[in-house]
C-alpha cells in the first residue's frame, strides 16, 4: 500500500509501508500464550496463567 504526504514546503512523497518481517512475526509468537489473558492482568493473573499452562 502507498500513502502520499506532503511535506511542510509542499512537495508529495509516496511512502511505501515496510513489509512484514521475520523479526516482528518471531516477536508477535513469542507472547501467543498471553493472548487468552485478559487486558489489564497483573502479576499474579500472569503467573497464575503460566503455571497452569506450563509444559512439564
Amino acid at each position: 500500500m502507498t500513502r502520499t504526504r506532503i511535506e511542510t514546503d509542499g512537495d508529495e512523497i509516496d511512502d511505501e509501508e515496510p513489509a512484514a518481517d521475520a523479526d516482528s512475526e518471531a516477536v508477535e509468537n513469542d507472547y501467543d500464550h498471553l493472548k487468552s489473558l485478559d487486558d489489564g492482568a497483573g502479576c499474579t493473573e500472569v503467573w497464575e496463567h503460566l503455571s497452569e499452562n506450563r509444559d512439564d
